[in-house]
């Protein structure tokens, strides 16, 4: 009868901590859609050249911005000796500049307003004892990520401020936008991982393959970002043929040597790469959602499996518009964006599937 009594009374006792966590789940999915936010004006700041326009990094003192037609000049100036002035913007106004400036500063600032989100929030709740152990561990390494992250985003701009260079380098553009997805791939886990679902029916076992679905995800946006920094996606604007062909001749593939600096500075295999990974996301997804149909029809996993075979479909599409509209803003965005929402719907799957 103890016994008993013992495990009737355990989802009781869990309730009130699980009500006590979801204020936390709900700010840690607020940090998560200020990252998509992130993103977003991170990809509109590199897609109207605006990355390079602030040349310093000052943490503290950048939050301010010129406040006086003087200040502007004096970082005008700056702005003019640095090659991408030179090469690709000389004559530019400081109207014309003003806007550049804008997006950048508003991209760094949306960084410092992140960190105040998510420190000043962890203190309260560590402080009243709502977060501890291993969640507050947790939370920490992806505090320590984003403090990485920013200094990840500074070493890519000063890539660009080198002599000679009118872009950042694509290989640390890759990086910085690799690492702002593991972030929101890590708050979203958290999150799902907060959810109390004691009163659901358990999960039906779909093994690795949401992981596997999710880690390639996170594979193709690193693509992605080397596509975005080489500007390859300007290049070979057909599909399904690309330079005439299914698959592009190994000459023009491993034109670049020594053979490795292909899968970074060609822009041939930087795109063809980007779309056969592509293909096998979308296959992948689709004979996760078959099997798992088969398996468990009508199940929440069956279910979230149809939604990742759908979505990463939909993404497949609307990357093979953007490729033949030669990426305008506003197809480059949505790309960009909703890789950020297949991610987070991957996420939420890979987390509460049983393997």
């Amino acid at each position: 009868m103890a016994v008993a009594a013992s495990t009737e009374s355990m989802p009781l006792a869990r309730v009130p901590q699980t009500r006590s966590l979801s204020p936390v789940r709900a700010w840690i999915y607020s940090l998560a859609a200020l990252v998509v936010l992130m993103v977003a004006v991170g990809g509109a700041t590199r897609l109207t050249g605006s990355g390079l326009s602030i040349t310093e990094w000052r943490p503290v003192t950048g939050a301010i911005p010129p406040l006086s037609e003087q200040a502007w000049l004096v970082e005008f100036e700056k702005y003019r000796q640095i090659s991408q002035y030179e090469l690709v913007n000389k004559g530019m106004t400081l109207s014309e500049f003003k806007f550049i400036y804008g997006w950048e500063w508003g991209h760094r600032q949306l960084g410092r307003l992140i960190g105040l989100v998510f420190f000043l929030p962890l203190v309260w709740f560590w402080a009243r004892g709502v977060i501890k152990g291993r969640l507050a561990l947790t939370l920490l390494g992806i505090g320590a990520l984003g403090g990485l992250q920013g200094a990840i985003g500074w070493i890519m701009v000063a890539s660009g401020l080198e002599p000679g260079m009118t872009a950042v380098a694509p290989i640390k553009l890759a990086l910085h936008l690799t690492v702002a997805s593991i972030i929101l791939a890590c708050l979203v886990w958290v999150a799902a991982g907060l959810k109390d679902r004691s009163d659901e029916a358990p999960e039906v076992s779909t093994g690795l393959a949401p992981r596997i679905l999710m880690g390639l995800i996170l594979f193709q946006i690193a693509l992605g970002g080397l596509v975005a920094g080489s500007k390859a996606g300007l290049t070979y604007n057909t599909w399904p043929l690309m330079d005439g062909a299914l698959v592009p001749s190994a000459s023009a593939l491993f034109s670049v040597s020594p053979w490795i600096e292909n899968f970074v500075d060609n822009v041939v295999l930087v795109q063809f790469n980007h779309r056969l990974v592509a293909y096998a996301i979308v296959a992948f997804a689709i004979w996760h959602a078959w099997t798992t149909r088969r398996r468990a029809s009508g199940s929440k996993a069956a279910s979230r499996a149809t939604v990742m075979a759908g979505l990463t479909l939909a993404q497949m599409v609307l990357g093979i518009v953007t490729l033949l509209l030669v990426v305008p803003l506003w197809a480059g965005l949505a790309h960009q964006v909703f890789a950020m929402a297949v991610l987070a719907m991957a996420a939420v799957h890979a987390r509460v599937s049983v393997a």
